[in-house]
């Protein structure tokens, strides 16, 4: 039997005896992994500072560097999401209201958990302690795949949760990590159908893609991030400037960073010299269509294929545009229905992008920097899903709940 066979057997055995975890005890173990984490900080770091090592011998880009690199500020981070998740309300054991039939049966629904929740994801070891919490809060079991790239920070992390669960009295299989990195482990990992129940890939688009489509377990696609900013021909200029700065450049490498700038034609001229001068500054790579590229000369031509990517990284692909119609006309063909801005005054236009913008996160005045767990009082994040079906945008603990339909009779037959 392979080892992913024998992780998976333990796993479904331990979401039998998760679902019928009580939640101060959940809350416990929650409360005692943030305070581990804490004083396991100098641990952490070692074993970070190896996989940065080994990144930077391999020569990985500074956008991978930063999303994989741990430093007191993001252990605190992960130490305060813990708790946060500890302090939401547990969706496990809630029950619609129960309805009476004709025929006297009461019928509801209760909220129980997905079972197995398997994660493939990369170069995030923040990842490791947001999934494994969003998991154990919601009565999940889960098993974590994370990229040989943070080996030894996702080591490092599960088993200081692990040592969480024990001094919780539960099973420490509810939490696994799959340390074999070689990609043929993803391969059988997706096929895995009689052990997890849902998979979940967090990286980018050629892991998700494949993951999609080679997958014999249920996929939430989540992370791929086109994201755009339409900025209109009724707007405030400089609150304008302002959010496309942060949503390009406060952590490019994120999935909710902008990577594609729409301007009206009408403020063309008056904005983008501005703009694009301090993206030059701040090392931002300018890849203009030819009305930007006559506006703005210095910046590279544009080409079909830079709308459609999601670059993670200090390249911007910007467009002017004639209306907001040819803006969501652009934003529903080349975007990834993740997180989409227009910056306006008007709210008419603001009603109009909302309604016909097709994404997970709609924005109106406001950085796409937002979408996230955190920042939507879901505690954190498991994912952002791209797609409709069953959830969308942050999913946090709710998101990783199902319902069985209970009934209430007294000898009814049919």
């Amino acid at each position: 039997m392979s080892n992913l066979k024998t992780i998976g057997q333990k796993s479904r055995l331990a979401s039998y005896e998760m679902a019928r975890c009580f939640t101060n005890k959940k809350n416990s173990a929650l409360k005692f992994m943030a305070e581990n984490l804490k004083k396991a900080e100098r641990f952490i770091l070692e074993n970070n500072n190896k996989d940065i090592e080994m990144a930077r011998r391999k020569g990985m880009s500074g956008a991978i560097l930063d999303r994989l690199k741990l430093d007191k500020k993001r252990i605190k981070a992960m130490s305060d999401g813990l708790l946060s998740i500890a302090a939401l309300p547990d969706p496990v054991g809630e029950i619609e209201t129960m309805i009476k039939r004709p025929n006297g049966l009461y019928i509801g629904k209760k909220r129980v958990p997905l079972g197995v929740i398997g994660i493939i994801y990369e170069a995030r070891p923040n990842v490791t302690v947001d999934a494994s919490a969003l998991c154990l809060k919601s009565g999940n079991a889960v098993i974590l795949r994370g990229g040989s790239e943070a080996i030894n920070s996702n080591r490092a992390l599960v088993k200081i949760l692990k040592e969480g669960l024990k001094e919780s009295d539960i099973p420490s299989e509810v939490i696994q990590l799959i340390t074999d990195t070689k990609r043929e482990k993803v391969k059988e990992m997706i096929k895995m159908r009689e052990y997890i129940d849902v998979l979940i890939p967090r990286g980018g688009a050629s892991l998700i893609k494949m993951v999609a489509e080679n997958s014999l377990v249920p996929v939430i696609e989540t992370g791929v991030g086109n994201c755009h900013i339409y900025v209109d021909d009724e707007v405030d200029l400089e609150m304008a400037e302002k959010i496309v700065i942060n949503a390009k450049t406060s952590r490019p490498a994120v999935c909710n960073a902008a990577e594609t700038l729409l301007v009206a034609e009408k403020v063309a001229s008056l904005f983008l010299p501005k703009l694009l001068s301090e993206f030059e500054k701040m090392g931002v790579e300018i890849r203009g269509c030819s009305k930007v590229k006559k506006i703005f000369p210095v910046c590279k031509d544009a080409i079909e294929e830079d709308w459609y990517t999601e670059y993670l990284d200090y390249i911007i692909s910007v467009k002017v545009v004639k209306d907001i119609d040819m803006a969501i006309e652009h934003i529903n063909k080349y975007g990834t229905k993740h997180s989409e801005t227009i910056v306006t005054s008007s709210y008419q236009k603001a009603q109009k992008f909302l309604e016909e913008v097709d994404a997970a996160a709609v924005y109106v005045n406001a950085s796409t920097r937002f979408t996230d767990g955190f920042e939507f009082g879901l505690g954190a994040e498991i994912g952002i899903s791209t797609q409709k079906l069953h959830a969308r945008g942050p999913m946090g603990l709710k998101e990783l709940t199902t319902y069985k339909y209970i009934i209430y009779g007294n000898g009814q037959i049919r």
